[in-house]
C-alpha cells in the first residue's frame, strides 16, 4: 500500500491555480494528520511501512521494484519523461510524448539530458534514500562526525533507539514525518 503526499508542481496547472489562489495549497498539518492516521489504520489491518509511504503485510510482500528505487539500484526507464540510473550516470528523456516519438522514429536517443553522480552526491543521495527504509541505513554509513546526532535525534523521538543500538537508523512515526530534516541533521 501507498500513500504519498500532495506535492504541488511548479510549472504544472494545478501549481498556477494554487498561486493564483484558485486552490488551496496543500496543509502540512492534515497531511501530517492524516498519515498518522493511514498509519494507524494500515497498521491494525496487519501492515507494517518499510519505506516511508509504503507499506506491505510482511517482507515478503514490500514492492521489489519500489524499493530498488530506494536502495540505490541500477533501474530504466522506458518513455516520455522517464528516468534512468546504470552505473552511476543518470539520464531523463524528453517529457513530451510527440517529441519522445519524433526522436525515437528517427533513430535518435530520447534522452534529453544526463549527469554523472560524483562521490558527494552518491553519499547525500544514498543517506536521504536509505534513511526512508526501514533497516536500510547502517549508523556506520553516516559519517563519523554527524554520528554523535544520532542520540539526539533518539531523544527528540525521530530515531528508533533499540534499531540505533544494533547499528540501524529506523525513523520512528514522528521521525518519518520529518524524514527530510532528519537526514539534514545527519548530513550537516
Amino acid at each position: 500500500m501507498s500513500a504519498y503526499s500532495l506535492i504541488v508542481e511548479d510549472g504544472t496547472a494545478m501549481g498556477r491555480m494554487v498561486a493564483r489562489e484558485e486552490l488551496p495549497a496543500p496543509d502540512d498539518d492534515l497531511a501530517a494528520d492524516m498519515y498518522e492516521l493511514a498509519d494507524q489504520v494500515l497498521g491494525d489491518a496487519g501492515y507494517s511501512w518499510y519505506e516511508v509511504s509504503n507499506w506491505a503485510r510482511g517482507d515478503a510482500h514490500a514492492s521489489r521494484h519500489n524499493l530498488s528505487y530506494w536502495k540505490g539500484h541500477d533501474w530504466w526507464g522506458v518513455g516520455p519523461g522517464a528516468h534512468s540510473a546504470v552505473a552511476g550516470t543518470r539520464w531523463w528523456n524528453v517529457k513530451h510524448p510527440a517529441a519522445y516519438a519524433n526522436r525515437v522514429l528517427s533513430g535518435e536517443s530520447p534522452a534529453a539530458g544526463r549527469e554523472v553522480i560524483d562521490d558527494e552526491t552518491r553519499y547525500v543521495e544514498r543517506l536521504l534514500l536509505a534513511a526512508r527504509v526501514r533497516g536500510e541505513l547502517a549508523t556506520s554509513e553516516i559519517r563519523q562526525e554527524a554520528r554523535g546526532r544520532v542520540a539526539g535525534l533518539i531523544a527528540r523521538g525521530l530515531v528508533d533507539g533499540s534499531a540505533a543500538v544494533r547499528g540501524r537508523i529506523d525513523l520512528t512515526l514522528q521521525g518519518r514525518l520529518l524524514a527530510d530534516a532528519v537526514v539534514r541533521e545527519l548530513l550537516d
